[in-house]
């Protein structure tokens, strides 16, 4: 069993970028059990097509009983979720610290929370 791997996606996920940017997924979710950490906070839109994908890579890591987390404290990215109903779908992060090792501190939570109103 592998560690976890750790994805920073950068600019834009949309019809363009969504395409190749889910043949990497892909072959990242391939494998058993997969522990995969996708670093949202360089991203700056994501439309329906980006949501698309993020639900498919989702569906592919718990098909294959592991985990993926979100790492974004973005608030408006974090609205878009909720608007969709997605917001309770994804485990979310304000950073990769927590992400990676579950600490998550007060000012975090509060921060996250804060971005989300």
């Amino acid at each position: 069993m592998g560690g976890t791997t750790v994805v920073e996606v950068r600019g834009e996920i949309d019809i363009f970028t969504a395409a190749p940017l889910s043949v990497r997924l892909d072959s990242l979710t391939a494998v058993r059990h997969p522990d995969l950490v996708l670093d949202l906070r360089p991203v700056v839109f994501i439309d329906c097509s980006g949501l698309r994908l993020l639900c498919r890579t989702r569906n592919r890591v718990l098909a294959r009983h592991g985990r993926l987390r979100l790492v974004t404290g973005d608030g408006c990215f974090l609205r878009i979720l909720r608007a969709a109903r997605l917001a309770d779908v994804f485990e979310i992060h304000p950073d990769l610290p927590t992400a990676l090792f579950g600490t998550v501190r007060e000012d975090d939570v509060d921060d996250v929370s804060a971005a989300a109103g």
